[in-house]
């Protein structure tokens, strides 16, 4: 696939160089101060993030936790788009919709029990879904330390391992 982001917001020089037959990305910044010296790291991650995405995909697994109540999990596709929807969190009726973003893809592990996995490209979009999910299962008016509840992030890693 292909990535594509501005960082026109920030006066940098990016170059990509030939080096010893490897092409060499250079981020250039003039007169800089403390904090526009910081943004060049910001925007070095950004690019390796953008290659890691590329070339290998970011994969995230989420487990369910649950005392008593089993949390339904599904995939529901409207249209273009995908929609999980959580259900019997806490017991309740409530079905939680969490909408996912275009490029973003949700899977039910088969191996494994109460787990889903969320893959893309883009490490903004699949972080921001799973934010998404496990803030939609926060508890709330309960003591937090008692209802530990919830579908939670459980490992990080690449698509291509």
């Amino acid at each position: 696939g292909t990535l594509h982001r501005s960082f026109k917001h920030l006066a940098v020089d990016i170059q990509l160089t030939e080096v010893d037959g490897g092409k060499q990305l250079k981020v250039d910044l003039w007169f800089g101060n403390r904090e526009t010296i910081a943004a060049v790291r910001t925007v070095c991650s950004h690019i390796e993030n953008m290659i890691t995405g590329v070339t290998k995909g970011f994969l995230y697994k989420m487990r369910f936790c649950y005392a008593h109540f089993p949390i339904n999990v599904s995939s529901v596709k409207e249209g273009s788009k995908d929609i999980v929807e959580i259900r019997n969190f806490l017991g309740e009726k409530k079905v939680r919709r969490v909408e996912l973003m275009e490029g973003v893809n949700y899977v039910r592990t088969a191996d494994v029990k109460d787990q889903i996995e969320i893959s893309g490209i883009d490490i903004n979009k699949v972080s921001l879904a799973c934010a998404r999910i496990s803030q939609s299962t926060n508890v709330r008016n309960k003591d937090i330390r008692k209802f530990l509840d919830g579908i939670y992030v459980s490992e990080k890693t690449n698509v291509v391992v």
